[in-house]
């Protein structure tokens, strides 16, 4: 119970237990043509875009840092392949390293702001949080961007409605940079230079780590994660939507690395807490929307739920309730 990664996953298995008493539907998968349909396909399905953002977060707040233009990146991602979509008869080996590129240029500029200029991060990804927002109804005049059936592409539909082995492919893709970048971090240096300069800057750079390309590092890989969920999201509804597209998603990317037990101080990070955390927190908005608890409403008990994993994080509160529990028991044995 020590582990910060224990309480998520006893709380993805509380949800899970209280769909199989009260929601058995919930556990059922069917296929049809091939593919898989059910609620937990959904939540694998509509959790990967948290879950993609979350993995790039992840790297981010090992720093000491923290993203909150990963929406704007998304909205920005969104509508430049929409608009090179309608607009312009280039293939899909040309649009995807230009969203690519765009996303690389958003994650040097916040990674330059904190590096070199040493703004604060909440401030230097606010910055592209509020202007990124900007830029991309700028691209697509203030307007939705629909992709009629006259621009279709097979590739870009395969992104976000496709199937590969049976089940979406966006699910494929998450797993995919999820052990991607497992394996960069766990199996090389990388990993070590995250955790050593957001444990202590100082102290990393006097050993001879370049703090600075390692933080340009982390945030140029967050905007690249965050672009690929735009192309997701832009994908499945098959319009760039600048307004909504990416709204409040940074904040659950840090909800989902924090649940999954990585400090918001740096230093030791875990990739798969936070990626727990990620369908941790789509497995309760499905439960919450399958029982029909209204969207408004929904907030309220996900807010609660992220309240109760993070206390049970903190050792200082579970040794403020073994206390409680022992001034009570030895209340009762006087009585």
């Amino acid at each position: 119970m020590a582990s910060r990664i224990a309480w998520p996953i006893l709380g993805l298995a509380a949800l899970l237990i209280f769909n199989a008493v009260f929601i058995p539907s919930f556990f059922q998968i069917e296929s049809r043509d091939g593919h898989l349909y059910g609620s937990l396909i959904d939540v694998l399905n509509r959790g990967s875009i948290g879950a993609i953002l979350a993995i790039g977060m992840t790297l981010v707040i090992a720093t000491g840092g923290v993203d909150l233009s990963v929406g704007s990146v998304m909205a920005i991602a969104g509508a430049i392949a929409a608009l090179m979509l309608t607009e312009t008869d280039m293939a899909m080996a040309v649009i995807f390293p230009c969203v690519a590129l765009v996303a690389v240029i958003a994650g040097l500029f916040n990674g330059l702001l904190i590096a070199y200029l040493k703004i604060q991060p909440i401030i230097a990804t606010l910055i592209l949080m509020v202007s990124g927002r900007g830029i991309a109804k700028f691209i697509t005049g203030e307007k939705i961007i629909t992709i009629g059936d006259e621009f279709r592409n097979p590739v870009f539909d395969f992104v976000g409605k496709g199937h590969l082995f049976g089940i979406p492919f966006p699910i494929t893709i998450f797993i995919v940079l999820f052990f991607a970048t497992a394996l960069i971090v766990r199996r090389t240096s990388i990993g070590l230079f995250i955790e050593a300069v957001g444990a202590n800057e100082t102290a990393s750079r006097a050993s001879g780590i370049n703090d600075r390309a390692v933080k340009i590092a982390v945030y140029t890989f967050a905007a690249l994660c965050a672009a690929i969920a735009g192309l997701i999201d832009t994908s499945n509804i098959n319009a760039a939507d600048t307004i909504n597209a990416g709204v409040f998603t940074e904040l659950d990317a840090i909800f989902a690395v924090v649940v999954g037990g990585t400090a918001l101080t740096g230093g030791r990070f875990s990739l798969t807490g936070s990626l727990i955390g990620a369908i941790l927190l789509q497995t309760l908005m499905t439960t919450l929307y399958t029982y029909g608890v209204p969207s408004d409403v929904a907030p309220v008990p996900k807010a609660l739920v992220i309240l109760g994993v993070c206390l049970m994080q903190s050792p200082e509160f579970r040794d403020s309730v073994r206390s409680w529990f022992r001034i009570h028991q030895k209340l009762e044995e006087r009585r």
